[in-house]
């Protein structure tokens, strides 16, 4: 008996000297370097997440919600399929780091030592790219009503700019995201007639130029040159002096705003910021547009299918992929089909209305002239679709949410030479 009680003891003593070496995970040791990688881009003020996980008090009160969040991986937003493509501005978490988030809550979100925080990251108050050089800002708010449904407003902005640039970053922000659908940034060059009628600085309200059934409303030589946009989920490319777009003097700003009434009046004040480059580009980039505006979604299909397509007319290399859809966008596919017949699934993703997430990839991929961009994207108008605002009804293109689009769009960077149609 004495043995067996001696033996006993002799167990428990091992255990409780294996628990003791099992390292506990903590908050600022294990969690805050995860945060800083992968969420804190949105969760800080001033971004579009509707709390901050910037500190350990800021983020202990949501540590069980967190926990829900990873392990259902609703949280960080990324819809890719892992097996096709690798992406720079992959957002996902690894098992480790999820196992990391869900031990900490378990244990009771412990702080820790705050001597074992990593150092802070270094965010431009407002700016995720970095410092502008020029601001280019809407003159007067828009009132936004709490209910409704608006059409696309417009406004035109001068630059100013009494020389040419290279624009190096260009980041459209909202003044509220709540409301915000999309927005697009044109520029209109100097001596450019498009909306010569249109007072600068004043809303208006307008189409995007498409009808149903493709035809475009006014001819591209006429419209002003898309320059960037803005959608829920948006991240930065990282400025590079090598590849920059020219912004010429004397032109204007654009703006296209999409806004979504949610149930609480409130302004908004878009703006734009360029960093610039003092040397023009090595490389610039050209976007090829794959869009179908010319389907009509049966009223409750759950999975239609739509395609479209675009062929390169050019040598470049593939940097993003973007699909666009609305409310019962379900998935997308991209595929590169080689002028030698080669095939190759490009990405593979759901499709979140929430979170219009641009896929860059983590190596440019390079295409010869007479590659096709063949996209499928796939719809759900049925009942189970909770976002769906009528499955008895047919769907067509059209520009207010409770409508539907199909619009990818692939980014190359080519040498910078005279400017080329992008597709045929």
């Amino acid at each position: 008996m004495r043995r067996l009680c001696i033996a006993s003891l002799a167990v428990s003593a091992m255990a409780v000297v294996g628990m003791a070496a099992t390292p506990s995970v903590t908050f600022h040791k294990d969690v805050q370097p995860i945060l800083q990688n992968h969420c804190q881009a949105c969760h800080r003020p001033g971004e579009v997440a509707p709390m901050s996980l910037l500190t350990y008090q800021l983020t202990r009160p949501w540590a069980k919600s967190i926990r829900q969040a990873v392990l259902t991986k609703k949280m960080p937003p990324w819809f890719a399929d892992p097996h096709y493509g690798k992406f720079s501005n992959d957002r996902s978490l690894t098992q480790a780091d999820i196992d990391t988030l869900v031990a900490w809550v378990d244990a009771g979100a412990p702080e820790g030592n705050p001597q074992d925080a990593p150092a802070p990251r270094k965010w431009v108050e407002g700016w995720d790219a970095g410092k502008p050089d020029l601001i280019v800002e809407a003159p007067v708010p828009f009132n936004v009503p709490a209910t409704g449904v608006l059409p696309y407003q417009w406004v035109i902005v001068p630059t100013n700019l009494k020389e040419d640039k290279w624009v190096v970053s260009a980041e459209v922000r909202p003044g509220d995201r709540s409301v915000i659908h999309h927005i697009v940034v044109s520029i209109r060059e100097a001596g450019n007639t498009w909306m010569a009628d249109k007072k600068p600085g004043e809303y208006f309200a307008g189409d995007l130029g498409i009808e149903r059934g493709g035809k475009l409303a006014g001819s591209p030589e006429t419209m002003g040159t898309y320059f960037a946009q803005y959608e829920p989920g948006s991240t930065m490319k990282p400025a590079d002096p090598h590849f920059a777009t020219l912004l010429k003097a004397g032109s204007d700003i654009v703006f296209q705003i999409h806004y979504t009434p949610n149930g609480k009046a409130t302004t908004d004040q878009v703006k734009i910021g360029f960093i610039f480059s003092d040397r023009p580009p090595d490389m610039k980039y050209l976007a090829v547009n794959a869009m179908n505006p010319t389907f009509v979604i049966p009223p409750g299909a759950q999975n239609y299918k739509v395609e479209a397509s675009a062929t390169l007319n050019f040598d470049g290399d593939l940097v993003s992929l973007y699909p666009h859809a609305h409310l019962r966008g379900k998935a997308y596919e991209f595929r590169a089909v080689y002028p030698t017949g080669e095939e190759e699934t490009l990405l593979k993703c759901d499709y979140n209305f929430d979170w219009q997430l641009t896929y860059i990839l983590d190596k440019p991929k390079p295409m010869p002239k007479g590659t096709k961009i063949v996209v499928t994207a796939w719809y759900d108008n049925s009942a189970n679709n909770l976002r769906n605002p009528d499955p008895t009804k047919a769907v067509h293109w059209g520009e207010q949410s409770s409508d539907e689009m199909m619009i990818a769009t692939a980014t190359f960077r080519v040498p910078n030479k005279p400017a080329e149609r992008a597709s045929k």
